[in-house]
């Protein structure tokens, strides 16, 4: 089995390779066996998603069975600045993609967000539930899924939220950063999802590639809480004497609009793989145990 991983130096790419060269995780063996296969892991310095014949050219000489793509152009606020630049990653990259996967033959897995969702509902977001973005991110990540929909017959649509790992940049390590140095942090308090292990992620993302079960997947840790809830449970983990004051988010000023409410339901993984992502508190608690901070 080939598998080639956009995004390879990201927190969530950096995951599936490490996963897919040791074969499972502390959650277990991938599908009960370790997986055998060769690896092919890309940035923009090797694959530029957004030009088609760049990307025939590398994929085709690899050659892979399966495809996952967690590139992107994340930074949400940026994205309303840099809109045409938003658009080919996000868009033009997912419809690239999914045109020479379905050349090759190759399955294709392309991470979404929870985004895609207008945050007007009361509830946890179901995969039938109809996508309305407020913001550019949003817009151009929808878009990316609706091209791999369309030029894609093999496809797996993956969207998450929150995420945090090891490697990269993320909310938790920011957190701990600040909170280590002061007496007290603003996080706001009205803006409510699900923090997600890319440990957990990348275990299932590996779960689902291994099956002809197609189609869109919500993917995130289970339990919500609001990024205030989320910082005052990491700095609880941490013993950490700092203060955390809950605020609009208004009051941070920022160009993009974000959802209130981008809660996903993982219905699709219960009635297909099987849910085992790990309660949102669990996973931090294993996550802050063995980081090395």
């Amino acid at each position: 089995m080939k598998v080639l991983v956009t995004g390879a130096k990201g927190q969530l790419g950096s995951e599936i390779i490490h996963m897919l060269k040791t074969g499972s995780s502390s959650i277990g063996k991938i599908n009960g066996t370790y997986l055998s296969a060769e690896i092919l892991g890309t940035d923009k310095s090797i694959l530029d998603i957004t030009n088609l014949n760049n990307m025939r050219k590398i994929l085709g000489e690899f050659d892979p069975n399966i495809v996952i793509n967690t590139a992107a152009y994340t930074n949400v606020d940026d994205c309303e600045v840099n809109q045409d630049l938003a658009f080919k990653i996000n868009a033009i990259g997912g419809k690239n993609m999914a045109v020479v996967c379905e050349e090759l033959g190759a399955k294709l897995i392309h991470l979404s967000t929870d985004y895609v969702f207008d945050g007007n509902c009361k509830t946890p977001y179901r995969e039938y539930d109809s996508p309305s973005p407020i913001n550019i991110y949003g817009k151009t990540k929808y878009l990316g899924e609706l091209y791999v929909g369309q030029f894609s017959t093999r496809y797996f649509i993956i969207r998450s939220s929150w995420l945090y790992g090891y490697n990269g940049k993320n909310f938790v390590k920011t957190i701990m950063k600040s909170a280590a140095k002061k007496d007290y942090i603003n996080v706001v308090d009205d803006q409510i999802g699900n923090p997600t292990n890319v440990e957990d992620l990348a275990y299932h993302i590996l779960k689902v590639a291994l099956t002809e079960d197609y189609g869109i997947y919500h993917c995130t840790g289970n339990g919500k809480c609001s990024w205030f809830e989320f910082a005052c449970k990491i700095i609880e983990l941490n013993k950490f004497n700092c203060k955390v004051n809950p605020i609009e988010s208004k009051a941070l000023g920022r160009i993009a609009k974000r959802p209130s409410y981008s809660s996903l339901d993982n219905s699709m993984l219960r009635c297909t793989v099987r849910d085992e992502m790990r309660q949102w508190e669990d996973a931090l608690r294993v996550f802050i145990n063995n980081i090395n901070f």
